[in-house]
């Protein structure tokens, strides 16, 4: 399994944060490599919220299946990957004393042997870096223009 961790810190409140992020749905408002999200259980948000992401990296595309494993209201969601590439994944949400918040994402991977395995995982390891690092700051990016005249 490899590590993966970026953060970032956003000019809003915990509070708006999280209802930005709740409904996985909303996660290709931000995810530039998240190309579709498709619900494939009742609920849109909670532990037991599942759903199928169209995920695009270039030229390559796959179907990864996550299921939320992991959730604390306002501060916490965790998800399974279950697809080509496995593991788990954390969003974590923190305040700042100047009424911010601190967003951190945390991945733990698996790449298939058959693709390459840890080979595969230590050349996806900066690509990868890179498209979160944009992911969060579209995200952050999204709160400034909403607090603008």
């Amino acid at each position: 399994m490899t590590h993966f961790s970026s953060s970032i810190s956003i000019d809003a409140p915990r509070n708006v944060v999280w209802e930005a992020i709740a409904d996985v749905r909303r996660h290709s408002d931000w995810m530039a490599d998240a190309a579709e999200i498709r619900l494939t259980s009742v609920q849109a948000t909670g532990v037991g919220t599942t759903f199928e992401c169209e995920t695009r990296v270039g030229p390559l595309r796959t179907l990864d299946r996550m299921a939320v494993t992991d959730w604390e209201e306002g501060r916490l969601m965790g998800v399974e990957h279950c697809g080509l590439v496995s593991g788990v994944g954390r969003f974590r949400l923190e305040d700042q004393i100047d009424g911010g918040t601190t967003f951190i994402w945390d991945e733990d991977l698996s790449f298939p042997w058959w693709l390459g395995g840890r080979a595969a995982a230590a050349l996806a390891r900066p690509v990868l870096a890179l498209i979160w690092r944009q992911n969060l700051r579209r995200l952050a990016g999204m709160f400034k223009e909403s607090s603008t005249c």
